[in-house]
């Protein structure tokens, strides 16, 4: 696909932004080892069990306890974003297929999703149901499939939506333009909606009740790294995965002229600007402000794109390792 960047000046990276580990650091990861490659998300179901789905688009129930991994289903493409209902069926963010549900183990997964305004969802996020039936879900980009996501990093056109799915199928583009739409979280009173864009290292917040109802503004911006997928933990707070620490070169790179990116999607993997190995998640509340900031060097797990917070202890997802790393709050 032919890249059309777009020129944008990144803010100015704060100190944090240059620190390698957090004070305190995050304690060690105990690590769950997977059959399969990067469970780029983790949810936490009623019976206390973890859910990831690996790149070959298997879905895996693992025993937090023993480390215990069990296939539960195919999805038929790379899942993504998840989220666990209550019942104990689960959303699923297929790449290439849209959003499905998956209403128990062995069970065959049904579309939800699967166009909108006649385009094939291609690239879905991440997604949460409220308990009326209504579906908010973060669509990536509308022009670069998953395969090739650095290319919408890269190209900064803003592709990105998040959306609203009515119980009675509706949709509704509730916010356009957004960097790489990533991680979404309901607010418990459901005042707002929360979207993670990657792209652009801030959390995007959608009003639905009260005097601001329909409008958006930001939650947070300018933080030192990029969030990825985002949950609501046990503790009323909004824990986010973050992938990777900002890049300086990338950053110089998006306020350079466009050919300067063309120039590098051209170029070999090995030569594009690379995250930085590091295992690093956030919580915030509400306000937007940080309550936990927990990062150490990625010696032993990195690229950390979920997490999921259950009294304390945190499960973490990654797009390269395979496994699902186990810590805790400090």
């Amino acid at each position: 696909m032919k890249m059309r960047p777009h020129r944008w000046t990144p803010p100015r990276p704060t100190a944090r932004a240059r620190q390698t580990h957090s004070e305190p650091p995050l304690p060690p990861t105990r690590l769950l080892p997977l059959p399969g490659k990067g469970p780029e998300d983790v949810v936490l179901t009623p019976d206390g069990k973890i859910v990831a789905g690996t790149d070959d688009g298997t879905i895996w129930r693992i025993d937090p306890a023993g480390g215990a991994v069990e296939r539960i289903a195919g999805v038929g493409g790379r899942a993504l974003g998840m989220h666990a209902d209550a019942d104990g069926s689960l959303l699923i963010c297929v790449a290439g297929r849209g959003i499905l549900r998956l209403a128990e183990a062995g069970a065959e997964p049904e579309v939800v999703v699967g166009e909108i305004d006649g385009e094939p969802l291609a690239f879905p996020s991440n997604v949460v149901r409220d308990e009326d039936g209504t579906l908010y879900f973060s669509i990536a980009s509308r022009r670069w499939p998953f395969e090739q996501w650095m290319g919408d990093i890269l190209e900064h056109s803003g592709n990105g939506q998040l959306v609203r799915r009515d119980p009675d199928g509706t949709l509704d583009v509730l916010v356009d333009g957004l960097q790489f739409a990533n991680g979404v979280v309901l607010a418990p009173d459901r005042s707002c909606v929360l979207v993670a864009e990657t792209g652009s290292y801030r959390i995007t917040r959608h009003w639905l009740t009260g005097p601001r109802a329909g409008t958006s503004d930001l939650l947070v911006e300018n933080l030192p790294g990029s969030p990825d997928n985002m949950s609501l933990g046990s503790d009323g707070l909004v824990w986010v995965g973050m992938v990777a620490p900002r890049n300086p070169l990338l950053d110089r790179l998006f306020a350079l002229p466009g050919i300067f990116r063309r120039l590098s999607w051209a170029l070999p993997d090995r030569l594009q600007p690379a995250p930085v190995r590091s295992t690093w998640v956030l919580a915030l509340d509400f306000d937007g402000t940080v309550v936990h900031d927990l990062q150490r060097e990625g010696d032993n797990y990195a690229m950390v794109t979920s997490v999921a917070e259950q009294d304390g202890t945190l499960y973490l997802g990654s797009l390269s390792e395979s496994a699902v790393a186990v810590t805790a709050v400090p």
